[in-house]
């Protein structure tokens, strides 16, 4: 549903025309890969691939193409990462369709565009802490259920830096235990099935 009304807006966009459609994030870091469009659209949170890694990849093969972020995820802290990851766009996927329009058109012009609705979420708010690649490793093995132990031996480190990094993720996500630290991670879209270790 949320292709098809992306789809929509962007066939109203002069000289626009749709080159490819993926239904996951390993088939949009292909089609990027292969067709090098001027305009990608992204969602933050795809099947078998996070949208972060899909954007990396994109970067990475097509520098040149222009990246939008479109998300259902509203916390400030999902939304803070994108925008310091140097994406050119980044919408609610309840943004008004002719805001949207018009951001999609400024993104192809060269310009960046952060729709109201995600900049009123994040004005206000304190500086967020930022978890590492290493934090969000650790974050999704403890959602697994997997002890100290055995996230020491899955990332070949020792079970002592584990538990720094348990402690640190907790200290930065303000969370006092294991169950506080998976309900905020879900709450703020932190954990994603699809991610890979």
């Amino acid at each position: 549903m949320v292709r098809s009304g992306l789809k929509d807006i962007i066939s109203r966009i002069d000289g626009a025309e749709i080159a490819g459609e993926a239904a996951d994030g390993f088939e949009a870091i292909a089609l990027g890969r292969q067709i090098r469009p001027d305009l990608m659209t992204l969602d933050a949170g795809m099947p078998r691939s996070r949208g972060m890694e899909v954007y990396g990849e994109v970067r990475r093969w097509s520098p040149d193409t222009r990246i939008a972020v479109v998300t259902g995820f509203t916390s400030a802290r999902t939304l803070s990462e994108w925008i310091d990851a140097g994406v050119d766009g980044l919408f609610l996927k309840s943004c008004d369709p002719d805001v949207m329009h018009r951001g999609l058109e400024a993104i192809l012009r060269g310009g960046r565009f952060i729709a109201r609705d995600v900049a009123g979420i994040l004005e206000g708010e304190a500086e967020i802490q930022v978890l590492t690649a290493r934090e969000r490793q650790v974050l999704h093995l403890i959602a697994q259920g997997c002890s100290n132990a055995a996230i020491a031996e899955r990332l070949s480190i020792s079970a002592k830096t584990v538990d720094n990094h348990r402690t640190r993720l907790m200290a930065k996500l303000g969370v006092h235990s294991v169950a506080e630290l998976l309900a905020f991670a879900l709450r703020e879209g932190l954990l994603d099935q699809s991610a890979q270790l």
